[in-house]
């Protein structure tokens, strides 16, 4: 059937859209490889934060315009993802209708199609079948490693999507490792001879990073003591971040973020004062708990009341409220959220900057899209930082951030077989129940927790200081202080500053105590083999004053030479240029006192 009488025009709405969006060169560059080829299907592999959504609403808008298209239909992983699609088509001039479902009847003509979940498309599809058929249809399936979960999801795509004339399929890094194949995504095998999926775009997070398209994470990583009893009664002693088996490992874990214990407070205190640094330079900067269970998220959430006197924001589920939470976090300048699983794919909120990696769930996929709400880049120097626990798992994946990774059939249970990974249908149980007492593997009673500073991971390098470092402590705040508006090289040379101060602290206090004052004061001083030299210091705190200033500069709209000609006046001494350590750090110190007052 044509149904041509009762289509709207097939171009998008240009008016609606005002002009077409300023691409990415990536995003470019993809779309021009997909009109060269024209192919029935296309599989493009983004970084979270890349701009997946523009990149598809750009080729949708191009094939109704040319006519090869009659028909959007948008598929994502939660309802909040599909109103989100729905108000993007709206803005790009391509009306999606996210209330549409298989017993619904014909479609609004206001609308050019529509946006579902896969858990719709799974219980009507030969309903979605018949209208993909109907119409020269174009179907966007987002995050669509969805697609081959060990449900009934897979085969209702197929099902209701083998005659679509144009399929899309997007998905953040990496896949998941299993034995389902995904529908619409062509695989080839490897040198072991396993199946490999093969992207025909791919866009990692090491590009981005490299364009300036996402943002830098700093992760921030904290061990602790810990102390539970078993199933069978013995009580275990342990350090978060030591070498132990799996089980161990999994319930050292489960210890440090119960709440109950001192573990998840100081490290939500921790993460509260770096918000504190990064807000004093993006005043709208916001924070992410995310939590394992509905229960630990509303224990966190009354800890972090306590902490800043404000609570926070809570989202449980995919409700309608919940998706109205979030869009009301995302506008607002609040401090913090505290979610279970729908914020951690593909959910926007661009000013989230400081996140607590407070769960258990460590597969690859999981961590790589819970990271990417807050890569997001919105204007140079913004930095992200993640606060994770010191678990081997965890760290290996900071570490591999960059890496790529590809859909791999043929291994059953290739990331299910770490005891700290959930899969989907058990994080989508956690997100709906209670409590987690049924999903536990083993029982265990957590005793007590105490944290400490563990180190930095950034670019590839661990930072940190020797020993043991306390929460509250001067070597914690080093790193926590760090400003939250610099460029990558600025964070780097920071990072590498602040684990020489713990040394010269040390060698200041023995000097002390053996009264050997002319060497802390006098000329051995330069000899100290960790201490920065006057040229390097004097380069590093330029730096830092640039950054500040740039920083003042975005909240206020001064000029950055206003900005220091007005510290020159009020801290005197010459030009940035030829200005002293002692007249840089006073600069530094001053313009902090200037973000710190409140605003007028």
């Amino acid at each position: 059937m044509s149904g041509a009488a009762h289509l709207p025009p097939a171009y998008p709405d240009r008016a609606a859209w005002g002009t077409a969006p300023k691409l990415r060169a990536w995003q470019a560059d993809a779309i021009s490889q997909y009109a060269e080829r024209s192919p029935r299907d296309f599989l493009a592999v983004a970084t979270p934060g890349a701009g997946k959504t523009t990149f598809a609403l750009t080729v949708a808008a191009q094939l109704l315009e040319r006519r090869v298209v009659e028909r959007v239909i948008v598929v994502a992983p939660t309802d909040h993802l599909k109103t989100q699609w729905a108000e993007a088509g709206a803005r790009a001039g391509i009306p999606l209708d996210p209330s549409f479902s298989g017993r619904s009847g014909a479609m609004a003509s206001d609308y050019r199609g529509f946006a579902l979940t896969y858990a719709g498309v799974a219980t009507n599809p030969t309903s979605y079948r018949l209208r993909t058929e109907r119409f020269r249809t174009l179907v966007i399936l987002d995050e669509v490693h969805h697609a081959g979960d060990a449900l009934s999801w897979g085969d209702a795509v197929s099902e209701a999507f083998e005659p679509a004339t144009r399929r899309l399929a997007l998905t953040g890094t990496p896949f998941r490792s299993d034995t389902n194949p995904i529908p619409f995504v062509t695989y080839a095998p490897g040198d072991d001879g396993i199946g490999r999926s093969v992207a025909d775009y791919s866009y990692g997070y090491a590009e981005a990073l490299a364009d300036g398209v996402v943002r830098p994470v700093l992760f921030m990583a904290y061990s602790g003591d810990l102390h539970w009893r078993t199933r069978a009664g013995d009580e275990v002693a342990a350090r978060l971040g030591e070498p132990m088996t799996k089980d161990l490992t999994a319930q050292a874990l489960r210890t440090a973020l119960d709440p109950s214990g001192s573990w998840i407070p100081s490290v939500l205190a921790a993460a509260d004062k770096r918000l504190s640094e990064v807000r004093r330079h993006v005043p709208d900067a916001g924070g992410l708990v995310i939590a394992s269970d509905q229960n630990s998220a509303r224990a966190y959430a009354k800890i972090l009341r306590e902490i800043t006197g404000t609570g926070p924001s809570v989202v449980l589920s995919d409700e309608k409220e919940a998706s109205a939470r979030i869009s009301a976090f995302s506008e607002s300048d609040d401090r913090w959220m505290v979610a279970v699983r729908m914020v951690s794919e593909g959910v926007d909120v661009p000013r989230l900057a400081v996140g607590v990696y407070a769960t258990t769930t460590s597969t690859p996929l999981f961590f790589a899209q819970a990271v990417g709400r807050f890569v997001r880049a919105r204007k140079r120097g913004e930095t992200a930082t993640v606060f994770v626990p010191s678990v081997p798992r965890v760290l290996g994946l900071a570490a591999e951030l960059e890496v790529e990774r590809d859909h791999v059939l043929g291994r059953v249970g290739g990331d299910t077989d770490d005891p700290l990974a959930l899969d989907d249908e058990l994080i989508a149980a956690a997100q709906a129940t209670e409590s987690t007492a049924d999903l536990e593997p083993f029982e265990f009673q957590a005793l007590g927790s105490e944290a400490s500073f563990d180190r930095v991971l950034y670019d590839g390098g661990e930072f940190g200081h020797e020993g043991e470092v306390a929460v509250g402590s001067e070597e914690e705040m080093d790193f926590l202080g760090i400003p939250g508006l610099l460029e990558p090289d600025q964070v780097r040379e920071l990072l590498r500053h602040a684990r020489t101060r713990r040394a010269q602290r040390g060698r200041d206090a023995a000097a002390d105590d053996d009264a050997a004052e002319a060497v802390v004061a006098g000329a051995s001083a330069a000899t100290k083999p960790d201490e920065p030299s006057t040229h390097e210091m004097r380069a590093l705190l330029r730096r830092e004053l640039n950054g500040l200033v740039g920083a003042w500069h975005h909240r206020t709209g001064q000029p950055h030479g206003v900005v220091h000609n007005r510290l020159r006046e009020e801290c005197g001494g010459p030009t940035a240029a030829s200005a002293s350590v002692d007249d840089l750090r006073t600069r530094i110190d001053k313009i902090r006192e200037w973000a710190t007052r409140p605003s007028r």
